[in-house]
């Protein structure tokens, strides 16, 4: 695809042109290729649907997409650096797919070149790098996979060289070639890369590495289909998808859509079965609605070569779903299919800024570019505050925010004013309040609802994603067991109504009438206030949302939206400012690499940030030190980093979670720190300073 001299050099799959100004990728880019292998019986060709994916934390979300539509994955590290925060986070976002991966451990020539390893310390090196990925394989793999799909050296699933340099080598490439450790260093040393790339070529090794440990599709959707779709897999579409069947209806899910200047939306997704032909008429699930394709395409990078119909089994481009979004299920219009499971996020979106048109008339066009990036980019979200009238943009950092929003604003000549990072903090209680009860505006209805805080473990299985939250009452059997199973108890988890924002609604009334009638609308009032809660108008988070008691009117006409939705959500709000309520602010567990002398000026920086150290390893020469720090203090923080470190030292993101506000320095209480938060949120949202911060 590309000439051998640009190998390496060429940015191939990085053709956008902000990527290659910041040095980064930003967006999943997909190539398909035909890999050639030489066997005892003669040449197989193979062909590889590969995606490439960023490295950047703010990138995450391309990365979940990415992983729904491949079955194994080649899990890079720096043969330098090790394993990284963000390599964990990959290896999670890959198991909990059910993907299976292999090893490349790059820039080996650094270690031969600048650090001037002898064999036995690079095989060290390398050992001490296998071992950290597969801890993480253990850790995060489910009990079935845990031991079959750890890397190895013996077998060629893990696989060592130079990106930049163009050649590879493997334990069994190197029997074969009869190549050792010796002649890489030497090759390596006295600067003969281009022969080792002759000798060991790198997208040969790699590929080889691909073809011999990960599975083909029609071996992984037999165990990947029971985890990411919930229908019933022996009904004729489950068994269709665990069998790969290229004759039967069609089943596919969109994992990316993306603008194209001359053929509209491109939307780019797997096949799990049937096939997918130039003209058919196909059904958006998600939407409900059936369109037509135009073109059926595979991708080559930033070519894309059509074609008259591709099967099942492979990543493809389709022209013609306008309305389509990433996560979206196809099937065919008249054998419609249980929808795939949600793509889930690792990380949830934590930084907010507002953006304006400068000017008015450039309005209809943002609105447009807005709506059209929430479809690309679930984990961006774009919500109208109805007080100010300002589009709300929340993303995972600043640069995801800049990357996808501002800059490419600013080349469609769009001017914009954005105002600084708004930090999402969430609302929750401390304790139980007693039964508030709300009355509707015509006296006949009466709702008695209290709150109480989640169970520890029931909010740690939903923050990870364990508990199926989507259509609670469907699947109500399973959703009850593995609430239970988390820490709720029996009786409460088989009342459950809702699931929203990581809070419950609970129904905890006996036989009354009309309640079930009256249920949605509970529902909808439940939702609304975990959305936008008492304190501040930030989302609730960790609750328990009892229905204690209700008496209803017995004609529907005097129990309309009007009348139970104020009801509900009144009660609930003075529940909450009974219940000890507070703030959870947005923490981020960080990772700082720093040289071990510049250890003190890189710890000062987390302390006057409101952080807290939380280990410290020393390696080399190198110091890692682990910290946890308020995302409200984050900005500018690796300017700051950089300016005291002398432009050494530098962090990477390990987890985001929220916790209650805790001032490490004690200058100020918590429960004064608190206040000032809140009394800023209002202040900016323009709500009355003075309502009360509990009851």
């Amino acid at each position: 695809m590309m000439s051998e001299e640009l190998a390496g050099q060429q940015l191939f799959t990085d053709f956008d042109k902000q990527e290659q100004e910041r040095g980064i990728t930003i967006f999943s880019a997909n190539v398909s290729m035909v890999h050639d292998v030489e066997t005892d019986d003669g040449t197989k060709s193979y062909l590889i649907n590969l995606i490439d994916t960023p490295g950047h934390v703010d990138f995450g979300g391309d990365v979940t997409r990415a992983m729904r539509a491949v079955d194994g994955a080649v899990i890079l590290t720096d043969a330098v650096e090790g394993v990284m925060p963000q390599t964990e986070t990959v290896v999670r976002q890959a198991l909990r797919e059910r993907v299976k991966p292999v090893l490349f451990i790059n820039k080996v020539d650094r270690l031969i070149r600048e650090l001037k390893l002898t064999p036995e310390q690079m095989q060290q090196r390398f050992v001490a790098i296998i071992t950290q990925v597969n801890r993480l394989i253990q850790k995060y793999a489910e009990k079935e996979f845990a031991e079959k799909w750890l890397v190895k050296v013996d077998d060629g699933s893990v696989a060592f060289g130079s990106g930049y340099r163009k050649w590879a080598i493997s334990i069994p490439y190197m029997k074969k070639n009869n190549i050792s450790f010796k002649d890489v260093i030497e090759y390596t040393s006295s600067g003969r890369d281009d022969e080792l790339s002759k000798k060991a070529p790198l997208h040969r090794v790699v590929l080889n590495m691909v073809t011999r440990h990960l599975p083909n599709p029609k071996e992984a959707q037999k165990y990947r289909i029971t985890k990411i779709w919930h229908g019933d897999v022996g009904s004729e579409a489950g068994k269709n998808m665990l069998n790969m069947d290229e004759k039967g209806p069609l089943a596919m899910i969109i994992t990316k859509v993306v603008p194209d200047p001359h053929a509209g939306l491109v939307a780019a997704g797997r096949i799990f079965s049937g096939m997918v032909k130039k003209g058919q008429e196909v059904r958006l699930v998600g939407q409900h609605m059936t369109k037509r394709i135009q073109q059926v395409s595979v991708y080559k990078g930033a070519q894309r070569v059509q074609m008259d119909e591709i099967p099942a089994g492979n990543i493809v481009g389709i022209v013609g779903l306008t309305d389509t979004f990433s996560g979206e299920t196809l099937c065919d219009p008249e054998k419609e299919i249980e929808p795939f499971e949600a793509i889930k996020h690792m990380f949830e979106p934590v930084v907010t800024k507002s953006v304006e048109c400068k000017d008015p008339k450039d309005l209809p066009k943002l609105i447009g570019f807005l709506k059209q990036v929430s479809r690309e980019d679930p984990t961006l979200t774009v919500k109208i505050d109805e007080e100010t009238g300002e589009y709300l943009v929340s993303g995972l950092g600043e640069l995801h925010i800049d990357a996808k929003i501002e800059r490419p604003l600013k080349d469609k000549g769009i001017e914009i004013v954005a105002s600084p990072p708004i930090v999402i903090y969430r609302e929750t209680i401390r304790g139980g309040s007693p039964v508030v009860e709300g009355k509707s505006s015509n006296k006949h209805n009466r709702f008695f609802m209290k709150v109480e805080p989640l169970e520890d473990g029931v909010y740690e299985a939903l923050a990870e994603g364990k508990i199926n939250e989507k259509n609670v009452r469907k699947y109500i059997k399973e959703v009850t067991q593995q609430l239970t199973e988390a820490g709720l108890p029996r009786n409460e988890a088989k009342k459950l109504q809702e699931i929203h924002n990581r809070c419950l609604l609970i129904d905890g009334t006996k036989g009354i009438q009309y309640l079930n009638e009256t249920m949605e609308l509970i529902i909808e009032a439940f939702t609304s206030v975990t959305d936008s809660g008492p304190l501040a108008r930030e989302p609730c988070s960790g609750m328990k949302i009892m229905i204690d008691d209700a008496k209803l009117h017995e004609d529907a006409i005097h129990r309309g939206p009007a009348q139970v939705l104020p009801a509900v959500s009144d009660a609930i709000k003075e529940a909450i400012l009974r219940a000890k309520p507070s703030i959870l602010e947005p923490i981020q567990v960080i990772r700082i690499d720093v040289p071990e002398e510049l250890m003190g000026p890189a710890m000062n920086q987390v302390q006057n940030k409101r952080g807290q150290v939380m280990d410290v390893k020393t390696e080399m020469g190198a110091a890692q030190i682990q910290a946890k720090m308020p995302v409200a203090e984050m900005f500018g923080f690796e300017g700051q980093l950089k300016s005291a470190t002398g432009g050494k030292g530098f962090y990477s993101l390990i987890d985001v979670m929220f916790e209650k506000l805790i001032d490490v320095m004690f200058e100020k209480l918590p429960e004064e720190l608190k206040q000032g938060v809140i009394q800023r949120i209002r202040e900016k949202k323009g709500l009355n300073k003075d309502a009360p911060l509990s009851l």
